[in-house]
């Protein structure tokens, strides 16, 4: 690769991990006073997946990553960067899961670190893969969004043991030289006026570990579903609207819109307000429900899989989440086209 000519952020390729267990609700009606009518009225979920009790972050992660590094046609040696976006690390606050994550993959001596910005982190970490490979620090970037969220819901609070599921999903953003595979943009922000909309009360310097947390259930997601809800579709709209202006892209020109997968009144409110034909919408949440940071890259996965995504095709990234946080990318799938 030239170092005389500019150096672009690409996505080059996807992987994802889904748990074998599968919690339906019908499974749920048993748990709590719930129906799958209701839950799929409310929310459009009909399953999530759940990981085995010895399953962790890390190991959702690393099997995600493999997908992702043998798809890009490259090795653990290539990365020489590893982000995960977790909410729920192996441990709390250290090691960081991204260097389990590295450590699994044999990745020895290069920089990994995690960061938590809930549902939005996917996202987040492609706009720190994209600074670090403009700014010529690194080549080849691993992004992960891996949650094992059935570690942090309460499954006897019907509010939010019906909406979160588990796994994982990897890309691998590299260095190019050619635009036509180049990053358009991406969009991040937050506003923590908001943070006790979605929370993890415990454990923190907060709370710290202590038989009133354990006593109080304060270990587990707590939510105000109604705000959540309300400020998710004005935010995911406003924040897509302006990132197509921004870059004079009409809606209608986008092939795929993969929004983040909570609910789909959310995602069928946002792309009503854009006018998206149902073709251009991704839809996962029914088989996955709310996997947080793994929610984008499992349904990027899920369509380069089936042969939806295309070498070159534009996508429109949308997420919001704790903090809160939210965010949004325009780019072209840079990768090979799945083989059918």
């Amino acid at each position: 690769m030239s170092t005389t000519q500019p150096v672009y952020a690409s996505f080059k390729s996807i992987g994802a991990y889904v748990p074998e267990k599968i919690l339906s609700n019908e499974d749920l009606e048993k748990m709590v006073d719930t129906s799958d009518e209701w839950i799929t009225k409310r929310t459009g979920i009909k399953e999530r997946h759940l990981a085995a009790d010895d399953e962790y972050t890390s190991d959702m992660g690393v099997k995600a990553a493999k997908l992702a590094i043998e798809r890009a046609g490259l090795t653990s040696e290539d990365i020489d960067l590893v982000i995960c976006a977790t909410v729920t690390p192996d441990y709390f606050n250290m090691p960081s899961t991204a260097c389990i994550i590295s450590e699994k993959l044999g990745i020895r001596n290069v920089q990994a670190f995690d960061f938590a910005a809930a549902c939005s982190g996917f996202v987040y970490g492609l706009s720190v893969a994209k600074a670090f490979i403009e700014s010529g620090m690194k080549k080849n970037v691993l992004v992960i969004g891996a949650e094992k969220f059935s570690s942090i819901v309460d499954y006897t609070d019907r509010s939010t043991c019906i909406l979160f599921g588990d796994g994982a999903g990897a890309a691998v953003i590299s260095a190019t030289n050619n635009k036509k595979e180049a990053f358009i943009d991406v969009h991040a922000s937050a506003d923590g006026a908001y943070a006790d909309f979605l929370v993890t009360p415990a454990p923190g310097t907060v709370n710290p570990v202590s038989q009133k947390v354990l006593d109080e259930g304060l270990q587990y997601v707590q939510m105000k579903g109604n705000e959540t809800f309300k400020l998710a579709v004005k935010t995911l709209t406003k924040d897509v609207k302006e990132i197509l202006k921004k870059n004079d892209i009409p809606s209608e020109e986008i092939p795929h819109f993969i929004p983040h997968q909570a609910n789909y009144r959310i995602i069928k409110a946002v792309g009503d307000a854009l006018k998206m034909q149902e073709e251009q919408v991704v839809v996962t949440v029914h088989k996955y429900g709310n996997t947080s940071a793994a929610s984008i890259p499992m349904a990027i996965n899920d369509i380069w899989e089936s042969g939806r995504l295309k070498q070159g095709e534009l996508m429109l990234l949308d997420t919001f989440g704790g903090g809160l946080t939210w965010a949004s990318a325009l780019l072209p799938f840079a990768g090979e086209s799945a083989q059918r």
